[in-house]
């Protein structure tokens, strides 16, 4: 039986070959692609990839618009990006941009491989357990979808595991380490830098959804916590405003 599929976008030859010879040892199926646009084709073979390893430094298309691109084709995938860009600001746009991790170049293919492993031992989700549901918020497990008031919202692969462990131990206050080790790898290389930049997008979508993003609390110098008693939709507009003021006085 093949193993899982990961599609590597590289175009130094240097980097590709080793990395696809190691990947192939693995026992996983590897596509690879020099450029974006061979990327963008190989993404929409079947079987589709599990797996993207994408360099930021492409010829053809800069790597974060091809991660956008990506992400369209393969909502279920795992993005990783492979940046020799080490500033803050790099990382955070190309993880909006829907990478699912990062990392910098020159790395450790140990490191690395790690990190994939990690990453595809994800994927497996008790589909026995039962939707988890604080207030309008819900996540059905076996499906992997969330809705919000009925309405399901898109959430990328990591997005909807850090959603789910928060669910799981709402009210608690949960550790950056517990999370990381749950969520991503308990032998996780590197920053947790991916779990704020995660953390960060949950609250924008759950934001656009009509949820206070300050359900999810950030305990500074510990973890997070989800609240089991979110302040209810967002109010918007200057009637709601005015309704706020109001309440205020009465």
């Amino acid at each position: 039986m093949a193993g899982p599929v990961i599609l590597l976008v590289e175009d130094d030859d240097a980097i590709a070959a080793p990395l696809a010879r190691a990947l192939a040892s693995e026992g996983y199926v590897v596509r690879s692609a020099g450029t974006a646009a061979l990327a963008l084709d190989l993404s929409v073979e079947l079987p589709a990839p599990d797996l993207v390893l994408l360099d930021l430094g492409l010829p053809d298309l800069d790597g974060v618009q091809v991660a956008r691109h990506l992400r369209e084709r393969l909502p279920l995938a795992v993005i990783v990006m492979l940046t020799a860009r080490g500033a803050e600001v790099d990382v955070v746009v190309g993880l909006d941009a829907g990478a699912d991790d990062y990392v910098t170049k020159p790395f450790r293919l140990g490191e690395l491989l790690a990190r994939i492993r990690a990453h595809l031992r994800r994927g497996v989700i008790d589909e026995r357990a039962a939707p988890l549901s604080v207030g309008s918020v819900v996540v059905d497990l076996s499906a992997r979808r969330c809705t919000v008031g009925g309405v399901e919202i898109a959430l990328r692969p990591r997005e909807f595991d850090l959603l789910a462990e928060l669910l799981c131990r709402a009210g608690e206050a949960v550790s950056r380490d517990k999370l990381m080790t749950d969520v991503w790898d308990a032998h996780w290389y590197g920053s947790t830098k991916t779990l704020d930049m995660h953390v960060s997008a949950l609250r924008r979508k759950l934001g656009a959804a009509g949820v206070d993003p300050t359900v999810i609390t950030t305990l500074r110098g510990f973890g997070y916590r989800y609240e089991v008693e979110p302040c209810g939709p967002i109010e918007q507009g200057p009637d709601a405003a005015v309704a706020k003021a109001a309440d205020a006085h009465s």
